[in-house]
């Protein structure tokens, strides 16, 4: 676990991330990061959330629709 300091940055304050943090996310600069509220607190994530959600319910119809999607596609 890894304790961040807010700053100032400009009229803003924001949070620096170490270059540790950002290359086990995966990310660099101009990169987006999602923060998802949970009852505990805040997750930050690189992978949104709601396009994640989409795509189960896309995997659970071709799954479903799988002999159809194979016939259209010839």
């Amino acid at each position: 676990m890894s304790s961040l300091k807010l700053t100032a940055i400009g009229n803003s304050v924001g949070v620096i991330l170490p270059k540790e943090l950002l290359a086990k996310l995966g990310v660099t600069k101009g990169d987006s990061l999602y923060v998802v509220e949970q009852p505990d607190g805040v997750r930050l994530t690189v992978s949104d959330p709601e396009f994640e959600a989409q795509m189960a319910v896309a995997r659970q119809l071709m799954k479903k629709w799988r002999n159809v999607l194979a016939e259209l596609a010839k």
